[in-house]
């Protein structure tokens, strides 16, 4: 098969495939004849096909996909006008803080946020599939530690969590936008949150959680807590 049907090939099982498709996935369509690097070469080359079409070919933490290009949402959004789940800031909050000091307890999370972690806020993002437990502390009661998953990467566009917004403290907190426009600042809809100790509440009352460009701005990891690492690409 030369360059060009092998082109084709894989731009028709991108186009046709519902989820993204992993190198491995790819591979398979060519019965493994095609290396990793042949397929990363046609890849850049379709990609460079679709330069400044309304639909890019990108790179995800699952695997590649076609997608619309963002600047085109607006026009796409009038074919399905219904809204997009609306998410209170206390579920952005602490989907924040999980995705930028991953692994946490819901301990780790109300120290930094002030109050006590429903359990409705944690299952509605397990439920969304951007959260997951991997693990427990070895501490006394073994909390549950928490990370982000490659579905949260996928709807935010990106492949890796070295691609997520670099921190920065600022004052006072704008509107947290972020999942491509579905994860948008509403007025918190849950029942409302128990204050924890008094002086982490203070703590949460003087230092912003969000930048001046609306990304988390979080106090330093503690040094013993085990740093975050970025999922890799699915070979």
């Amino acid at each position: 098969m030369n360059t060009q049907d092998a082109k084709r090939v894989l731009e028709t099982a991108l186009i046709c495939a519902s989820q993204p498709l992993t190198l491995r996935e790819m591979r398979s369509l060519f019965a493994d004849e095609l290396g990793a690097d042949s397929l990363r070469g046609l890849l850049d080359e379709l990609s460079r096909d679709w330069d400044g079409r309304g639909v890019e070919l990108v790179a995800l933490a699952s695997g590649w996909r076609f997608q619309s290009r963002p600047e085109l949402r607006e026009y796409l959004d009038r074919l399905h006008p219904e809204k997009p789940p609306r998410y209170s800031r206390a579920v952005l909050e602490t989907l924040a803080i999980i995705a930028y000091r991953q692994p946490v307890t819901r301990g780790d999370i109300e120290d930094i946020r002030g109050v006590v972690v429903a359990s409705q806020i944690v299952k509605q993002l397990e439920d969304r599939g951007w959260i997951e437990a991997i693990g427990h502390r070895e501490t006394p009661g073994r909390p549950a530690l928490y990370a982000t998953t490659k579905a949260f990467l996928d709807d935010l566009g990106l492949a890796s969590l070295e691609q997520l917004p670099a921190l920065e403290v600022g004052s006072e907190p704008p509107a947290f936008e972020a999942l491509q426009g579905q994860l948008l600042d509403a007025p918190d809809d849950a029942p409302a949150e128990a204050p924890v100790a008094a002086a982490a509440t203070e703590v949460a009352a003087t230092q912003s959680l969000f930048g001046a460009d609306g990304t988390p701005a979080l106090p330093p990891s503690d040094p013993s807590d085990t740093p975050p690492q970025p999922q890799p690409q699915s070979a």
